[in-house]
């Protein structure tokens, strides 16, 4: 049975930002958890990832309550914006798998020498020193520097890029088309009428 009544459109609008709404928290937690243990010294990196999850929080947040309360002020400005952030999504999502390795290397050299806290993180991590090549007399926080035997963390995040962009992009694809179908329902469920109301009211 194809889900077309109100009440099914309804129920499906809210299950889809609840999941958001736990995504959200799971982002903010993580980066939270990150930052607290030291995982994480970058306060852009966290600032961005907590950022992320409050702006998802609040847009499911109003979805939500679009939804329960079949509001359409809140249900047009929620699928506006679901949309918008559909395409930004798709877009990053099929750029990540679509970049070839010269590309990924251009992009982790950049990204190395942008910060350095997260250059510091990720020496420390991966017991690394360097990116092309290893000079040990930078403050380098690697373990391996006590016994001189580090290698370029460039050869090692190399190794990863591919696997962590495929992650990425394929993770970012799946939650841009659950978002199309947020836009759809939204849709959707704007032009249904309420049974419990005036059937002759207009909504």
């Amino acid at each position: 049975m194809v889900c077309g009544g109100f009440t099914c459109s309804k129920n499906a609008l809210c299950v889809l930002n609840l999941l958001y709404i736990l995504v959200s928290l799971l982002l903010i937690g993580i980066a939270a958890w990150g930052k607290t243990f030291g995982l994480v010294t970058s306060f852009s990196v966290v600032a961005g990832v907590i950022g992320v999850g409050i702006f998802l929080f609040f847009i499911a947040l109003i979805g939500l309550l679009g939804a329960m309360k079949h509001h359409q002020v809140l249900l047009f400005f929620y699928m506006i914006i679901l949309f918008l952030v559909f395409v930004v999504q798709f877009s990053i999502s099929c750029a990540s798998l679509a970049l070839n390795e010269n590309q990924q290397n251009h992009f982790l050299e950049v990204g190395w020498n942008k910060s350095v806290e997260t250059r510091g993180d990720v020496e420390g991590y991966l017991n690394c020193c360097g990116f092309s090549e290893v000079n040990l007399n930078e403050t380098c926080k690697a373990q391996c520097v006590a016994t001189k035997d580090c290698q370029p963390c460039g050869s090692i995040l190399k190794t990863y890029a591919g696997e962590v962009l495929r992650f990425v992009g394929g993770t970012g694809l799946f939650f841009s088309f659950t978002e199309i179908l947020g836009v759809w329902l939204t849709h959707r469920y704007r032009n249904q009428k309420d049974p419990r109301a005036n059937p002759s009211a207009f909504l």
